[in-house]
């Protein structure tokens, strides 16, 4: 495996657009309710926040790695690991790892700095709140992914939908609107979705390993549940982004992407096997790129319509 091989694998980069999907939604959102669009500022905010995605998901494999939840995971014969497998295999060393790690942080917060000196200082605010929650998300003291008490389903929330939709609006704009949060709740609670769901995945050793997800804290029974309200929540805000003009009419053909995710809940029973959440989350991370690419070409869309 050559270098780029072995880095797509190491920082999971196959997962990237959950990240440029709403800062493509935020910059877009700028363009339709405001006619503003800078392609340079667009391409630097994607790379610094995708940087900042990378990064976060390496600091995450270093943290459970130390924790010893990467380690169970690996021992539990039922459980499906969903880390790069790079640390506990030894295929790179701890300090390698790091190294790309901190590069990563290194590139994202670069980038921060240059778009708040263009755009203004919450441009900076918007990508540090976004770091502060990587990294704390599984390292100490806060480990928001260790408490069980939703925090992390709020972390993700924040990361993947408010701040990413709401900062990339910033960055072309210099201007707050509540548009943009508005819009940032669609795929920010998909995006979740897709979190909560890979949860599923280990939860057994991540019980044993005292990390404290919701799946854990509930049970299976109880998390599922609120796995569909989750998707249900999503299709709500889709519908309000509608009604308050956030998105335009035909944007609500995105609903059809929830369907397949739908479809999977009505296969599971109140315990399953590990191998049995596969298709859910197969199902969650297709329905947010689905829905993702459909509002994004709806945006697209509505902003050449009224440029005619």
């Amino acid at each position: 495996m050559n270098a780029v091989a072995q880095f797509k694998k190491a920082s999971r980069i196959q997962v990237i657009p959950v990240m440029l999907i709403p800062v493509a939604l935020g910059a877009l959102g700028a363009f339709v309710w405001t006619g503003r669009f800078h392609l340079g500022l667009l391409i630097l905010t994607l790379i610094g926040s995708g940087a900042a995605h990378l990064f976060s998901n390496m600091v995450n494999d270093l943290w459970d790695y130390k924790n010893g939840t990467d380690s169970e995971a690996q021992a539990d014969v039922d459980a499906i690991s969903t880390n790069s497998g790079f640390l506990t295999k030894g295929t790179w060393t701890i300090r390698k790892f790091a190294a790309v790690t901190w590069t990563l942080f290194g590139i994202a917060a670069a980038c921060g700095i240059i778009l708040s000196l263009i755009s203004g200082w919450w441009a900076f605010v918007y990508g540090g709140l976004g770091g502060l929650i990587a990294y704390f998300y599984v390292a100490p003291p806060i480990r928001f992914g260790y408490r069980g008490k939703g925090y992390s389903e709020i972390a993700i929330l924040l990361s993947f939908g408010i701040l990413p939709v709401m900062g990339a609006y910033y960055v072309q704009t210099s201007l707050i609107d509540v548009r943009a949060l508005l819009l940032s709740l669609p795929i920010g609670l998909l995006t979740t979705l897709i979190l909560f769901n890979h949860h599923f995945l280990h939860w057994q050793a991540d019980r044993q390993a005292g990390k404290k997800t919701l799946v854990v804290v509930w049970g299976e029974k109880r998390a599922l549940n609120f796995s569909r309200i989750l998707l249900l929540l999503a299709a709500i805000s889709l519908i309000a982004c509608v009604v308050t003009g956030a998105l335009p009419p035909y944007a609500l053909i995105a609903l059809l992407t929830f369907i397949p995710l739908y479809l999977v809940y009505g296969r599971l029973k109140d315990s399953n096997p590990s191998k049995a959440y596969l298709p859910l989350m197969g199902a969650s991370t297709m329905t947010t790129m689905r829905c993702g690419g459909v509002l994004i070409l709806s945006l697209i869309i509505e902003g050449i319509i009224q440029t005619l």
